[in-house]
């Protein structure tokens, strides 16, 4: 006699909802107590390889209104361009870098920040190189699945014309919405999540 096999059904998308402070942030939300220091707070320390920088930005809403309560993570490569993971295997990657990070946008302004260094390019999965890049994740009310993109440095011409990703962007004119805007002591780059300016989000 075969048993009989108790079906799960899949799970309703559910969106990031109003208490994803708490949950990830709870320092920034004011609960105090769950960790010293929210986790992704710091990424580098006075040993960390590289030349330091300062990633600042909004995400926007499809009227460029910035949104107050979104949490955005990034993940990059070291200086080197090796990651900070146990799946790494061309080398030890930077021990003083996480290469991790999670900010939670400003109640005040919308703006998230990171202190973090600049990485180096990493190989494609087909041995081309790619530019030196950072990776972006965000959440927020209303986004049911986090969304990905990637940042790019404008001086990096050169590599980001050979960047095997930026290549795959069929709409040439929407490329600049991956680029930073250098500014003094880091870069600017903005997420626009509707509208004409949206920026170019992966599916993976």
């Amino acid at each position: 006699m075969f048993q009989s096999l108790n079906r799960l059904k899949e799970s309703p998308s559910q969106t990031a909802g109003p208490y994803v402070h708490i949950g990830l942030t709870p320092n920034f939300a004011e609960i105090t107590g769950v960790y010293p220091d929210d986790l992704g707070t710091s990424m580098v320390n006075d040993k960390t390889k590289g030349e330091r920088i300062t990633i600042t930005g909004r995400v926007l809403d499809g009227t460029g209104t910035p949104l107050k309560d979104a949490l955005v993570e990034i993940w990059q490569a070291d200086a080197d361009g090796l990651y900070n993971s146990p799946s790494e295997m061309r080398g030890s990657a930077d021990a003083n870098f996480t290469g991790w990070g999670r900010c939670p946008s400003g109640m005040d302004d919308g703006v998230f920040r990171f202190e973090t260094i600049k990485p180096g390019r990493v190989p494609y999965p087909d041995g081309r190189m790619q530019a030196p890049h950072v990776t972006l994740w965000i959440v927020a009310r209303g986004i049911n699945i986090g969304l990905q993109t990637r940042m790019y440095f404008p001086e990096e011409e050169t590599a980001n014309a050979e960047d095997p990703i930026l290549g795959r962007v069929e709409h040439r004119i929407r490329v600049g919405t991956l680029i930073a805007q250098k500014v003094e002591g880091g870069y600017s780059f903005d997420i626009h999540l509707q509208g004409d300016k949206e920026t170019v989000f992966f599916d993976i």
